[in-house]
């Protein structure tokens, strides 16, 4: 398997008669003399959950703080929600939610007093703050605890309370970095819980890093594999486990395509054998 040839195109149903939502060109990032993220170009339809995957270092995060404006543009461009990211950055981030990896809540104030914070901060009129913060706590199951200090809240509630924040202004596009790194079993179902119920009933178009395969595949229509600052494949989790092997699992795809196989012959090799006796024991 060659896996330096250039990414696979962008999805029709992601990517035809201006449905794409985010739509980014050759989008680049150094930092002296260290490239960071080298030319990605991909596009995300309206309504899409994308996911991008690679390991540590890969740019996954650089590319999100691009595309929320927290980074500047080296060179490069990205539309985000129909504005240019460099031309337009007040317009992108009034479109967008965006829900960091570190912990944003205040846990010295209520989830309320939170919400408000970020409805001030997005200027969402005085009339509808109220019920805006009310249906955010209900989405998020949160409404039981909204006079409660964040201080108090496990990490799972904490993390549904990050996410409402991002959800407060009925944004088009949610950015999500690792959105539950750190979390436990139980409280990393509840959040994935929340985010595929808000999949399922919004039009709201997700992109989202993770380093748990589990949940790409739970809830990405697409991924995105990010190799040294490199997107080296797009496709959907089932066309990327399609290419590594006929019983490959995501983590052989991250493995083969964004991990240290993808730089080693030698454990390649080993990886197919390892494929193919897998493949050898489901069929008897």
């Amino acid at each position: 398997m060659d896996v330096s040839r250039s990414p696979d195109t962008v999805s029709p149903a992601a990517d035809t008669s201006g449905s794409a939502v985010i739509e980014v060109r050759a989008l680049t990032r150094r930092f002296g003399s260290f490239v960071a993220v080298d030319r990605v170009s991909f596009g995300v339809g309206r309504g899409e959950v994308f996911g991008l995957i690679g390991a540590n270092g890969a740019g996954k995060s650089t590319v999100i703080r691009m595309l929320t404006t927290l980074l500047p543009v080296t060179s490069g461009g990205a539309t985000v929600a129909g504005y240019d990211l460099v031309r337009n950055p007040g317009e992108v981030r009034r479109h967008i939610g965006y829900v960091p990896q570190l912990m944003s809540a205040d846990g010295d104030l209520t989830a309320t007093e939170n919400l408000l914070l970020s409805a001030r901060l997005y200027g969402i009129p005085f009339r509808e703050i109220r019920s805006r913060i009310e249906q955010t706590l209900a989405a998020m199951d949160l409404a039981p605890f909204a006079h409660r200090l964040v201080k108090a809240f496990s990490g799972g509630m904490i993390r549904r309370l990050e996410i409402a924040q991002g959800l407060l202004h009925c944004p088009a596009i949610l950015f999500l970095d690792e959105p539950t790194v750190g979390l436990d079993p139980a409280a990393r179902h509840a959040v994935l819980g929340r985010l595929a119920k808000l999949r399922a009933e919004t039009a709201t178009t997700i992109l989202l890093t993770s380093h748990y395969m589990e949940e790409i595949e739970e809830l990405c229509d697409r991924v995105g594999v990010l190799r040294e600052g490199k997107l080296v494949a797009v496709a959907s989790p089932a066309e990327l486990k399609a290419r590594v092997g006929p019983a490959a699992t995501l983590d052989d795809v991250f493995a083969a395509l964004a991990g240290e196989e993808a730089k080693s012959p030698e454990i390649q090799a080993y990886r197919d054998v390892r494929l193919s006796r897998r493949a050898a024991r489901s069929h008897g």
